[in-house]
């Protein structure tokens, strides 16, 4: 993709946002492009967030979990921007219209309290890093269509990085956990969607250990020539599948000795 074609695809997603409508899948229209050519226009639809006013919190790790991986045809979680906009305390109501699609995903955040960088980063660094891990709630949304209606063609991984990895939102919990606390690969939730039970699962769904996304994460970044700062927020996957967020719809997740998160969508 060329310079121009990176910042028209990122435009068109923030106009799709902004209108609450759906645009055509990137990847139909720019049937080259690359991996690096996602997170370029990625790159470009959170530069034109900032330059709006928009503040970057941290990041969210996605399809960490091998069933996600099998549907979409790929072997390596994806990465998107997470923006102080997108922040939501356990408990809050979500406005009507705020989002096109939404699902909702549960996960552990991590919250570091200095910076990792490079390539040498390792899982002892990343516990050194991280000042707590909470419970959390991820809110999806699609600025693409699943598929496109002329071709059937679905959305592909190219898509999905395109679109900020469906970022959208982040419900906080407000139990603070230091990182030894538990052991996370067995730190799991009971996911009910208006008093029924949908989804449960645990922290080992996501490449075995949570901790595992955080150093993938770190070395993704630094191919970027980034990294992670102190302060910011990282949502370490989702153990469990996407739950659909019609409105209407009340969420709660419970984690059990770990904490609970709860969001409701007007």
């Amino acid at each position: 993709m060329t310079p121009d074609d990176i910042v028209q695809a990122a435009s068109t997603l923030l106009e799709a946002e902004k209108i609450g409508q759906q645009c055509g899948l990137i990847s139909l229209a720019n049937p080259d492009m690359t991996l690096d050519d996602a997170y370029a226009v990625q790159a470009a639809l959170v530069a034109q967030k900032r330059a709006a006013g928009a503040k970057v919190i941290g990041w969210k790790i996605g399809l960490t979990s091998r069933a996600m991986q099998q549907a979409l045809n790929i072997t390596t979680p994806d990465s998107g921007v997470l923006l102080d906009d997108m922040l939501f305390q356990t408990g809050d109501s979500v406005p009507a219209g705020r989002f096109i699609q939404p699902r909702i995903e549960a996960e552990i955040a991590f919250v570091m309290k200095a910076p990792l960088k490079g390539q040498g980063i390792t899982r002892d660094d990343v516990i050194s890093a991280t000042d707590y891990v909470a419970p959390s709630l991820e809110i999806l949304d699609t600025r693409i269509l699943r598929t496109d209606p002329a071709t059937g063609k679905a959305r592909i991984i190219y898509d999905t990085i395109s679109d900020n990895a469906a970022n959208a939102g982040i419900v906080l919990g407000k139990e603070r956990h230091k990182i030894d606390a538990f052991d996370l690969r067995w730190v799991g939730a009971i996911v009910k969607r208006d008093g029924v039970v949908e989804e449960t699962g645990l922290g080992a769904g996501v490449l075995n250990d949570p901790v595992a996304g955080i150093l993938w994460l770190v070395h993704r970044l630094a191919h970027y020539g980034d990294g992670l700062s102190a302060g910011e927020i990282v949502l370490s996957g989702s153990f469990i599948r996407p739950i659909e967020a019609p409105p209407g719809s009340d969420f709660e997740a419970d984690f059990g000795d770990f904490g609970s998160v709860s969001v409701s969508f007007n």
